[in-house]
């Protein structure tokens, strides 16, 4: 059996699973690494990661590796995140959120003791979600008949809490405007904004203080680097720069892809792992394109500084003073918000030996917003930013710039054929895009199968990989005599 991957990252690198199981395997990446959205960037002697920048549940990396018959330590040093991230406000509010979640608990009680039990009870819900979903959402795609519920799962059910409106159930439990705008943020997580989607995902930060906050030494490209080594290491063909302009098929199964150099790869099975708005086009098909359905995209900023600005921590979050203001800027107006909450990334390894940081600057921004506003108003969107990080106390990054790189939505979708530069596909707003995501083989072509953050499960690391994961236990099953 052959299957060729279209796209590589996460996903694509996930189906060594295929290679352990005898199939050849072709992997073809427009780009001229293995990356995918895990990229990096480096000038002078400082490294950035462009994609994700921290990992949670590694217990689901970890599962790759033994399924290839391979020890996740003897490729990658993880290191735990204490504290996970520090948040700033404009009000001069600072709150360090700890790794554990009894110690997180102790923090409120510090600032905010009457809201102790609400976080307690967000923590509950998010559990209860999450063991109802490693049981059937985390196993299967949501058009995959389901047998009879495992009896744990009609335990679970129904969760109370969980099917609202997540930023309005936050505030069912909280009082402290300031742990309600840290609640609010986890919705980011996956390009959606908390005023819209369901409760459920108060799975997301259960998952984060339960499992924790990992790093790779090296940066979150240490991954897929890793992965690469095996899969050339073990047989799989590995052809970069080559873009794939269409899924052959006949007769309702596919044949193979086309190159956009004319030549023709043969296949038993294609895996597309790209944005799921993406692939009509590849099929031949014609599918209106949706922009209010589309999730975040973002401005990043890469700055290579001389110096370390004082107390910066590995991941620090400037919030803005209005969230709902910038959370209708980008979704109701898509444009980039007048008053950006910035993200701070700063390894401590990911400087040149001699001296200096590396600092990732993020700011949510429309995906499928007002292209036009970003190619004019680049200047303008830095300059929001930095106002931000000076106004925070961070100092002026401009005085202290050895290299410096940006990324806009416009730069996100020419670099990962996002439409939009939407970095998680579909946004999560309503239960239906949050839980009927696309599936994992397509109902239309025997022999389609797809994976990554635009599909079931989801966006995020450990998702990602569990899109693969379903996508390859399909395969095998449906090659089976």
């Amino acid at each position: 059996m052959r299957a060729v991957i279209v796209g590589a990252g996460l996903a694509g690198l996930a189906a060594l699973r295929l290679r352990q199981a005898g199939w050849q395997v072709v992997l073809c990446d427009n780009a001229r690494d293995l990356g995918g959205k895990m990229s990096r960037w480096c000038a002078r002697g400082y490294r950035f990661d462009t994609g994700p920048t921290l990992l949670t549940m590694p217990q689901i990396l970890r599962r790759l590796y033994q399924d290839i018959g391979e020890r996740l330590e003897d490729h990658l040093q993880l290191e735990a995140l204490d504290p996970h991230a520090v948040y700033l406000y404009p009000d001069g509010r600072r709150i360090e959120v700890p790794a554990k979640f009894e110690a997180w608990l102790e923090t409120v009680r510090r600032i905010a003791p009457e809201d102790v039990e609400g976080v307690r009870q967000l923590h509950a819900v998010g559990e209860r979600i999450y063991r109802l979903s490693e049981i059937t959402f985390f196993l299967r795609d949501p058009l995959i008949p389901l047998r009879a519920p495992p009896a744990a799962a009609l335990r679970l059910l129904p969760i109370r809490h969980a099917w609202g409106n997540y930023a309005n159930t936050v505030a069912r439990f909280l009082k402290s405007p300031h742990l309600r705008q840290i609640y609010n943020r986890y919705p980011t997580y996956v390009g959606s904004s908390p005023f819209q989607t369901p409760a459920t995902l108060l799975v997301i930060p259960y998952i984060e203080h339960t499992f924790g906050a990992w790093y790779p030494i090296g940066g979150m490209y240490r991954i897929t680097e890793s992965l690469g080594e095996l899969a050339a290491r073990r047989g799989v063909e590995i052809l970069t720069q080559t873009r794939i302009t269409a899924i052959l098929h006949r007769g309702g199964r596919v044949e193979g892809v086309r190159a956009d150099s004319g030549g023709r790869i043969e296949a038993d099975a294609v895996v597309f792992n790209g944005d799921a708005a993406s692939l009509s086009e590849l099929l031949g098909e014609k599918e209106p394109f949706d922009p209010v359905g589309r999730s975040l995209s973002g401005v990043v900023l890469l700055y290579g500084l001389r110096r370390s600005p004082a107390a910066l921590y590995h991941h620090t979050v400037l919030f803005s003073s209005d969230y709902e203001q910038e959370f209708r800027e980008l979704f109701e107006h898509r444009f980039f918000p007048s008053e950006p909450t910035v993200y701070v990334n700063a390894p401590p390894d990911a400087g040149p030996p001699g001296g200096g940081q590396a600092v990732y600057l993020m700011a949510n921004a429309p995906g499928a917003g007002e292209a036009s506003w970003f190619e004019t108003h680049a200047d303008e969107a830095r300059r929001r930013v930095l106002k931000r990080v000076e106004g925070a106390g961070l100092g002026n990054f401009e005085q202290d710039t050895e290299v410096f790189d940006t990324w806009s939505p416009v730069r996100f979708e020419q670099r990962y054929l996002s439409p939009g530069g939407s970095i998680y596909g579909w946004n999560s707003h309503g239960w239906r895009r949050a839980f009927l995501r696309p599936p994992n083989r397509h109902p239309g072509y025997r022999g389609l199968y797809c994976a990554g953050g635009s599909f079931h499960p989801g966006g995020g690391v450990p998702m990602v990989l569990l899109s693969a994961e379903i996508a390859v236990r399909q395969m095998l099953e449906d090659s089976k005599p």
